[in-house]
């Protein structure tokens, strides 16, 4: 495969439509309308490209709907529920607190021209593209390079033949392997990766069917806006979200092939990424570009110290566990770094997920973990993920919220882990999969 700086495929005449007209407040019955302002202002340049060429944000209508404010009517009373229902008055506005985790994945598929447009309506100041890279060369969005048997329509398409692991159908039609389905977008040309429909992330590994393995959205989440799903390359998701307004915080995903691929190293990956962005002319103040692994961070702040110097290392159990040991979010014994070791190497910024930043005292109040106050004593920068991608809270929540089931037992704790992660933590950003819910906090307490 060979890798070019030009563009293997140009935005299409849908996505240049859509990004040249001002963005309608599209969104959603689900979304009441609280208050509206608009941002006009535009992007900053660099000297990469030439100001005439670059493209201006359009005016966004900013809503929270409805579901912050039903978060805040189930929280415990409280000074915190009085504050925040103190400020039901205020008018939504863009905070760079408020990151948009693939878009507005709660309702809307990952990785989509509506949900990333969603997710700017709901304040959100930072987008992310999780990147791969198709067999053509190019960079898209999507969370893993193998995830398109269940983010997009790909296994009803005549596509779903160049599957890595097709769809297997016996002689009665009956699918016999759903378990081992695997379509990854190195499968594909750029040209056709554009053809897919994204979907709700699902895939029922006990189907009999296509139909019955596509159908298989959680029931709190919903298929309702679910009929457009357009997908992005990265260059126009890079052009959507300066139309927008938004930062941008691309993650470079593990290949899921064995590297160099058809001559594709690993460090051309790595460059590309970073390509991309400075063709567009997008300067490095603007670009948090992130991996959970540690030698894409080395890479970038050796060959691009600028956009290095910006770089998100992505920290959970399953990089940062020291060998042999159970990761502990209290016990340093049990990490693979050191947060000294990690800010040594000349990372930044750290990401971990939400619940190594908090522990509870025993008594159900939530506070910082050890882990959390080692990251402020080295003078790291700690963004965390990812709010709202649970189901409801009542039972304690799931993998996010590991370690705090006394002090966590209804959705509305949800602002109670946000205003610890915020106040006590200290993070800088949160990653939400409906970033309404950040925002309103941020907006209500001040944090830009």
């Amino acid at each position: 495969m060979t890798t070019s700086n030009k563009s293997v495929l140009g935005l299409s005449k849908q996505t240049l439509t859509k990004i040249n007209i001002a963005l309608p407040l599209t969104l959603i019955s689900s979304l009441l309308i609280v208050g509206c302002s608009t941002d006009s202002r535009s992007m900053p340049t660099s000297t990469a490209q030439p100001q005439s060429q670059l493209q201006s944000s359009s005016p966004v209508a900013y809503t929270y709907g409805m579901r912050p404010f039903y978060l805040i009517n189930d929280m415990d009373e409280g000074p915190l529920k009085e504050e925040l229902q103190a400020c039901k008055g205020q008018l939504p506005s863009k905070t760079d607190f408020s990151i948009a985790h693939r878009g507005a994945p709660l309702q809307l598929p990952e990785h989509t021209y509506d949900s990333y447009v969603a997710s700017a309506q709901m304040g959100a100041g930072i987008l992310e593209c999780d990147v791969a890279f198709t067999n053509d060369g190019e960079l898209v969005c999507r969370h893993a390079q193998n995830d398109l048997h269940t983010t997009t329509n790909i296994l009803t398409t005549p596509l779903a033949n160049q599957c890595t692991v097709p769809p297997i159908l016996d002689a009665t039609g009956k699918l016999t392997n759903a378990d081992s389905i695997e379509c990854r977008t190195s499968d594909i040309s750029a040209a056709q990766f554009k053809t897919l429909t994204g979907k709700m992330d699902a895939g029922n590994k006990e189907a009999t069917s296509i139909s019955e393995y596509m159908d298989a959205t959680a029931p709190w989440r919903t298929d309702l806006y679910s009929q457009n799903g357009e997908v992005m390359t990265l260059k126009e998701h890079i052009a959507l979200a300066r139309q927008l307004g938004m930062k941008h915080t691309p993650e470079l995903k593990v290949p899921a092939v064995t590297m160099p691929f058809n001559g594709y190293r690993l460090d051309d990956y790595r460059q590309q990424l970073i390509d991309t962005y400075k063709a567009a002319g997008v300067p490095a103040s603007d670009v948090f570009a992130q991996s959970f692994n540690i030698e894409d961070l080395d890479y970038w702040i050796k060959n691009e110290p600028a956009y290095g110097s910006n770089a998100v290392y992505l920290i959970d159990d399953s990089n940062e566990t020291a060998k042999d040991k159970t990761f502990d979010k209290d016990d340093a014994t049990t990490w693979k770094h050191s947060l000294a070791d990690i800010k040594a190497r000349g990372i930044n910024t750290i990401a971990p997920a939400l619940w190594l930043l908090v522990t509870t005292d025993g008594k159900g109040n939530m506070q910082p973990s050890e882990y959390a106050k080692q990251a402020k004593v080295n003078d790291l920068k700690i963004i965390t993920w990812s709010i709202e991608r649970s189901e409801p809270l009542t039972d304690g929540g799931d993998w996010y919220y590991s370690g705090l089931s006394d002090a966590i037992n209804n959705d509305g704790d949800m602002m109670n882990y946000i205003d610890v992660l915020a106040q006590d933590v200290g993070v800088q950003g949160i990653f939400s999969d409906w970033p309404a819910t950040v925002s309103y906090y941020a907006n209500c307490k001040g944090l830009k």
